[in-house]
């Protein structure tokens, strides 16, 4: 029993690193995909239910969704990796510190954040772009939304220390029950009552609520991370979390940077028609997101704990375990995405109406970016793993930021009906040479 505990509920330090993996990415991987499947639940619903301009409004909110993620999603790695550490020296205590200070401080920062939406709702849909036509359908939208976004937030974070406590698949349904009674209440709420976006958001809001229920239920009975009041160090540990998680959280808002330049080139280039075609693109980013960050995570654990231990040749064992995962996952999205274009936009839209044509041409030359970005995510989790947030930043910067806002406008302009389609993949094949480039020379690891 002792063993067990020390190990949490698999045998990070010393068990075999391909079974490990298999068991931690099976369950991960499902999780992760009905994750994803509460924005695309919403997307189909409200295409169908409401049509091109509510799927257009809820693409100008969803900023908000990512911010939220994001903000889960760096404490919950930043907790994660350190509490890991923190087993790894058989340090139980301060290991359910660092969760539980997560926990406290990013709630906080959610409820101060939902005030200021809740309050300014016109303000903050016209700062992500909204136009006078839209306004009305994404102010019901993020009104509804806000409902869910702290357990959202919890449901984020209690995942990845799930994970790390030894029950994945528990961490699995967190995701997978959400998921399902979102879809069944987003059909009840957009067809059957009528609610159009609003029921979209007061589905997704409901589902968020039970998945963060459940995931901080878990530890009433979990195996050896549990939450104290005892929160020794709570200013370091934050900004140690926060330092190691800033990439993830910088990723999330890439997504949201992402999301609002290409409703402005599309918006400009195409009007509303362009913004719910890129919608479309919007929704299935999430879901490759999804796919390749349950590799990282999966590998993260593994990772994190053979790290706190010194024994790199497990880390490097790990991670080109995550890198072929990752690559073949990139290959099937981008195969996958580009010959079923039509099928996908079929999901969301009417295929003879002008916004389907739009997407239809564009998400072929989109989803040639899943193949790099896997690689590219697979490299920032190992970075995060391994306490380099520095680098897992700067690259998160490079492909979230700093090439992708210009290189949308640049290749917007050079080539009208097609080039915004391209940025994505451009941006992403960038990142992943610089990422190759730094990871030849300075990685200690691999050259010894």
């Amino acid at each position: 029993m002792e063993n067990k505990s020390v190990n949490t509920g698999l045998d990070y330090g010393s068990g075999s690193i391909p079974v490990l993996f298999r068991k931690l990415f099976l369950p991960t991987l499902l999780g992760m995909i009905f994750n994803a499947m509460i924005t695309i639940a919403d997307g189909v619903f409200v295409g169908r239910g409401v049509g091109p301009e509510g799927i257009a409004a809820v693409n100008i909110i969803a900023p908000l969704f990512m911010v939220t993620t994001g903000l889960g999603l760096m404490f919950g790695i930043g907790s994660s990796v350190l509490a890991g550490i923190a087993i790894a020296s058989k340090r139980f205590d301060k290991a359910n510190s660092i969760i539980s200070s997560g926990f406290l401080f990013s709630t906080l920062v959610m409820v101060a954040l939902i005030a200021v939406c809740f309050f300014s709702d016109e303000a903050v849909a016209r700062l992500l772009g909204c136009s006078d036509i839209l306004m009305d359908k994404a102010t019901d939208y993020l009104l509804f939304l806000l409902i869910g976004l702290v357990p959202l937030m919890w449901q984020c974070i209690g995942m990845m220390v799930i994970r790390l406590d030894g029950s994945p698949k528990y961490a699995m349904m967190c995701n997978v029950i959400p998921s399902v009674l979102n879809i069944i209440l987003d059909w009840w709420f957009v067809f059957p009552l009528g609610m159009g976006v609003k029921g979209a958001a007061f589905a997704t809001s409901i589902s968020c609520v039970v998945g963060g229920v459940m995931c901080v239920i878990y530890f009433r009975r979990s195996y050896i991370l549990k939450f104290t009041t005892q929160l020794t160090g709570f200013w370091t540990a934050i900004w140690r979390e926060m330092k190691i998680g800033s990439s993830a959280f910088i990723t999330e808002i890439a997504m949201s940077v992402m999301m609002f330049t290409g409703n402005i080139v599309f918006m400009r280039s195409f009007g509303e028609n362009g913004v719910a075609a890129f919608s479309i693109a919007c929704y299935l980013f999430p879901l490759i997101f999804m796919i390749n960050n349950a590799v990282a995570q999966s590998a993260q654990p593994l990772i994190s704990v053979n790290y706190g231990k010194h024994d790199f040749n497990r880390v490097k064992q790990s991670l080109k375990v995550s890198l072929c995962v990752a690559g073949c996952c990139g290959v099937i999205a981008t195969v996958g995405i580009g010959l079923g274009a039509r099928f996908i936009v079929s999901m969301f839209l009417d295929t003879e109406c002008e916004a389907a044509r739009l997407a239809i041409v564009g998400l072929p030359i989109f989803a040639t970016a899943s193949i790099f970005f896997a690689l590219n995510i697979a490299f920032i989790g190992y970075y995060q793993s391994v306490e380099k947030s520095v680098r897992a930043l700067i690259f998160t910067l490079i492909r979230g930021i700093i090439v992708l806002v210009p290189t949308f406008f640049v290749l917007s302009h050079l080539y009208p009906q097609i080039g915004m389609w391209a940025a994505i993949p451009s941006t992403e094949f960038i990142t992943l040479i610089l990422i190759l480039i730094t990871f030849r020379y300075r990685n200690r690891i691999f050259t010894g």
